[in-house]
């Protein structure tokens, strides 16, 4: 029900979604999501040559096909925190931390369960004009690039008022 609406394009791999995450995102969380002025709608954007970003997506997608949204979250969270370390023997490793059962979790990563729609994430963001990660749109007006938080708040405080 929140008033604005955050679409994020994004790569787990890529350095400056990594800063995103680290810089602002957090921020943003703390001061509109949880307020309930901001709604974000992660997507996936894995760049073709961060070999580890296309796995790294459909990890989060086979941890909230058990956990639900508040699971995908977590993983989302473990794996930007964790950017350095980005590898399928990684990714198992953390669902289980995160409660996930180990068997059907390797089963839906292995068998590519949600690889459709991590691509038809990117196809969409193409579609919209997306070039690069990470990339916005607050409400439909786009916002390019690792940003500091006070060009997102700008944008936000304006869609409010």
């Amino acid at each position: 029900t929140a008033p604005v609406t955050l679409i994020e394009f994004s790569d787990y791999q890529c350095p400056f979604c990594g800063r995103h995450y680290e810089q602002t995102y957090k921020q943003i969380v703390q001061q509109y999501v949880d307020t309930g002025k901001v709604k974000v709608a992660f997507k996936d954007f894995p760049l073709n040559f961060h070999e580890q970003a296309q796995k790294a997506a459909e990890s989060a997608r086979c941890v909230r096909d058990q956990l639900g949204d508040d699971g995908y979250y977590m993983m989302h969270d473990k794996l930007f925190e964790n950017q350095q370390d980005l590898s399928l023997a990684n990714y198992k490793k953390w669902a289980r931390e995160l409660g996930a059962d180990g068997e059907d979790f390797d089963s839906c990563l292995d068998s590519g369960k949600f690889a459709s729609a991590v691509k038809a994430d990117f196809v969409q963001g193409q579609k919209v004009g997306i070039k690069g990660t990470p990339g916005f749109f607050i409400n439909g007006k786009s916002i390019s690039g690792a940003q500091p938080f006070e060009v997102f708040k700008q944008a936000i405080e304006d869609e409010l008022s």
